[in-house]
């Protein structure tokens, strides 16, 4: 993988390791919650993706509408099964089960269904990423306090969201040839939509949701596309199978501020599974 796709992809990890440790704090109504993000989200991307088919770098067409519709349609069960899962189960285990379980699923299908064929010192170290999430999240089973089942349960469901949008992105940005900032700006735009009937079913607790969660919605609406037109720009040139293992790394940031946060324990485990982290790292560079 080239230096400067590895430098994108680890800046996309930091950006969306923040995004999420931003909507724990999450505190109104969950799909008000989506949809402020998403609407704000859009409105940060339009504004590029007008440029580009005012300059006819990327203009508008009907397989970018198709393309972003089916996106938006996965990334909308994303974002929703995500938040569900964040209220109904530990953080500790939903995020870490979503995050491993996405990029495993992905790296396998890329192989197997996009023909991708990554070499053996490349593959070596996308497994090693996922060894190394695996050693700093722990095993979810061991924790203390909620039951883990049902975080296992949503975690799962998510990771499997995470792959499916993240093939069919990957399939969109490289053998459709689409703009990675028009695409997801129409992706942003369909899911703002798509969830505007849900919006003015729950009018009377938006300006409450508005109001305790200004300050989530703002960061995640900035961080969230900023991380995924960051991916989609880096699946440009590298295979997916590599691309979404080495994104995951996110993980290893988001335990670590964790930790800072609470010290709960387990610090040189962290540290050791980062250490493998970044060995993997290492192998995919080569």
């Amino acid at each position: 993988m080239p230096p400067a796709t590895l430098a994108t992809v680890l800046v996309a990890a930091v950006a969306h390791a923040t995004w999420n440790l931003a909507s724990t704090a999450k505190r109104g109504d969950t799909v008000l919650f989506v949809a402020a993000y998403t609407a704000g989200s859009a409105v940060l991307c339009l504004p590029l993706a007008a440029l580009a088919a005012t300059t006819g770098s990327q203009p508008v067409t009907w397989p970018l509408l198709g393309a972003a519709a089916v996106s938006a349609t996965l990334h909308l069960a994303y974002s929703l099964t995500l938040q569900a899962g964040y209220d109904r189960a530990d953080l500790g285990v939903v995020y870490p089960v979503a995050r491993g379980t996405g990029p495993l699923l992905t790296t396998v299908l890329a192989v197997a269904v996009l023909g991708e064929r990554p070499t053996r010192l490349a593959v070596v170290g996308a497994l090693g990423i996922l060894a190394g999430i695996a050693v700093v999240t722990g095993n979810p089973l061991r924790r203390t306090g909620a039951d883990p089942v049902p975080g296992l349960a949503w975690g799962a469901a998510t990771g499997t969201t995470i792959a499916a949008y993240t093939l069919w992105d990957a399939y969109t940005v490289t053998a459709l040839g689409l703009a990675p900032v028009s695409y997801y700006a129409g992706t942003l735009l369909l899911q703002t939509v798509a969830l505007a009937p849900g919006v003015i079913r729950r009018r009377r607790a938006l300006p409450h949701t508005l109001r305790v969660d200004r300050a989530p919605v703002a960061a995640v609406a900035v961080l969230s596309p900023l991380a995924y037109v960051l991916v989609l720009t880096a699946m440009q040139t590298s295979p997916v199978a590599l691309v979404a293992p080495l994104r995951e790394s996110s993980i290893v940031i988001g335990a670590l501020v964790a930790w800072l946060l609470t010290r709960d324990g387990g610090l040189v485990r962290r540290l050791l599974g980062a250490a493998v982290v970044l060995a993997g790292i290492v192998a995919i560079s080569a």
